[in-house]
Parts: C-alpha cells; structure tokens; sequence
C-alpha cells in the first residue's frame, strides 16, 4: 500500500508471485494463501486502471481457488476456509468494480452451471454486488 499507484511497475513480477502462492496450499493455517489475498485486493485497489487487461488470469485462478479450497478434504479448520472464501469472492468484486463489471457477465454461465452451494454463494455475492 506504500507504493500506491507505483505499483504498476512491479505488477508484471507481482501478478507471478501472487498466482504461484493461490495454486498451492500451504497448510492448515493457510496463512500464506490468506496473505497473498490481501496482497492481491491491496494490489487491485492501488493499480486498478491496469487490471481489466489481467482479468482472465485473475479470474481463472481466484474461481480455481474457491474451487480448491471447496474441494480439498485436509486437515484447514472451517473458519480458515471461510476466510479464504470470504477474500477470494472480496477480490472477484473489486475486480468487476474496476473491469466495468465484466466480472458478473463472465461469471453468467458459471453461476448458472454450479452445483456447490458454497462456491455458489460466493459467485452470488459478486453478482450482487454493487
């Protein structure tokens, strides 16, 4: 949050760093992936005007996320899960904030297809969204 729009010119380098901590869990805890997530809606809010062109990564590995963390069957207590849910779907918003709301039409199909309640929930929540 310190560099504030500068950020822009590490966010090539920065978008590497936060996809490769989304794909992968890191424990129970999962204190990176929840750290990453923060980084990533600090990030977004900062550098907004350059996120419409990193939409389609973006989206793919936040929408992978909430699928995993649905998903897994490990040892993450539910609140660390819900967290991770809860931040995940914070990010999809600000993302269709700044993309024009891109997000929600994208998000049509998926929403309508889904059969999990949670991931459900979530896609719903940024359909809502004002």
């Amino acid at each position: 949050s310190r560099l504030g729009i500068l950020i822009v010119r590490h966010l090539k380098r920065l978008e590497r760093v936060i996809l490769g901590y989304l794909e992968v869990s890191d424990g129970p805890q999962e204190e990176a992936r929840l750290g990453i997530l923060e980084t990533l809606q600090c990030t977004i809010e900062h550098a907004w005007p350059r996120m419409p062109c990193r939409l389609p990564v973006l989206l793919k590995t936040l929408l992978r996320l909430l699928w995993d963390v649905h998903t897994d069957q490990g040892p993450t207590p539910e609140p660390v899960r819900a967290a991770l849910l809860h931040r995940a779907t914070q990010c999809l918003i600000l993302l269709d904030r700044c993309s024009q709301g891109q997000v929600k039409v994208l998000l049509e199909g998926v929403h309508s297809s889904c059969e999990e309640n949670r991931v459900r929930e979530c896609l719903r929540k940024v359909q809502e969204s004002t």
